[in-house]
């Protein structure tokens, strides 16, 4: 699933996890209103095999804090560090049902 590319409001079950997931990781600290502490803490100004390992602990963090019905499974960070891109694809499982 790509990250919030298309939001079903009517989602449920292993969709309506898979959907928080993404919101999750499309989501980085300080920028949701009514709670701050939602999402991702960023990682700057750090060498790319550094923001990696941070990076990985946060996103498992943050998933087991607000979206417990997920597990993850495997994470898979990739790095531009010339353009300060990270980019973070997520194996879950959802109820024992591996995503």
């Amino acid at each position: 699933m790509e990250a919030m590319t298309n939001i079903d409001y009517g989602a449920t079950g292993v969709q309506e996890v898979l959907q928080n997931v993404a919101f999750i990781l499309s989501t980085y600290t300080m920028n949701c209103p009514l709670d701050r502490e939602f999402g991702v803490e960023p990682v700057i100004d750090r060498p790319i095999t550094i923001v990696k390992a941070l990076h990985s602990a946060r996103v498992v963090e943050a998933i087991n804090q607000f979206e417990p019905r997920a597990t993850v499974e495997a994470i898979e960070i990739t790095g531009e560090a010339e353009q300060g891109l990270v980019r973070t694809k997520v194996k879950v499982t959802v109820n024992g049902e591996s995503i």
